[in-house]
C-alpha cells in the first residue's frame, strides 16, 4: 500500500510540476511566422527593456495587461508566443496563462527569449515614442 501511494504522490508531484508549460519554438520558426505574419508575440521584459529593443512586432505585455484580449487574434487557435529574458527566465508565464485564460490554444515560449534572439543576431525594434 505504501508504494502505491509514493507511486500516487510522485505522479501528482510530475503533474504539477509540468502543469503550465508551455512548447518551445526556436528562433527559426519564430522568424518564419514573423515573415508570415502568423503569429502574436508577447514580450514579458517590462516596459523599458521593451522601449530598448524588443523582437519586431511583439507587443509589451506589462502595458496591456487586463486589456490582452483586444491585442489577441479573433481566431483561438492563433499562434500566441511568449518570451522574457532566456532560458532561465520563467515570466514568460504571466503572459502564455493569460492568453491561454482567454480561451487561446496555440500558446508557445520562445525559451530562447532576448538573449538569444540577439545572440543569434536578430534584428530589434525600439519602441515607438508618442507624438504629443
Amino acid at each position: 500500500m505504501k508504494k502505491v501511494f509514493a507511486f500516487f504522490l510522485a505522479a501528482m508531484f510530475a503533474a504539477n510540476l509540468f502543469a503550465g508549460e508551455y512548447p518551445d519554438l526556436s528562433i527559426k520558426e519564430l522568424k518564419q511566422a514573423i515573415t508570415d505574419k502568423k503569429v502574436t508575440i508577447l514580450d514579458v521584459n517590462g516596459s523599458r527593456s521593451f522601449a530598448k529593443r524588443h523582437i519586431p512586432s511583439a507587443i509589451d505585455f506589462s502595458k496591456v495587461g487586463k486589456e490582452l484580449a483586444g491585442s489577441l487574434p479573433k481566431d483561438k487557435g492563433a499562434l500566441i508566443v511568449a518570451y522574457c529574458g532566456g532560458p532561465s527566465c520563467g515570466a514568460y508565464k504571466r503572459a502564455a496563462s493569460a492568453a491561454e485564460k482567454l480561451g487561446y490554444t496555440n500558446v508557445k515560449h520562445l525559451s530562447a527569449g532576448i538573449s538569444g534572439w540577439l545572440k543569434a543576431g536578430e534584428k530589434t525594434e525600439k519602441a515607438k515614442k508618442k507624438k504629443g
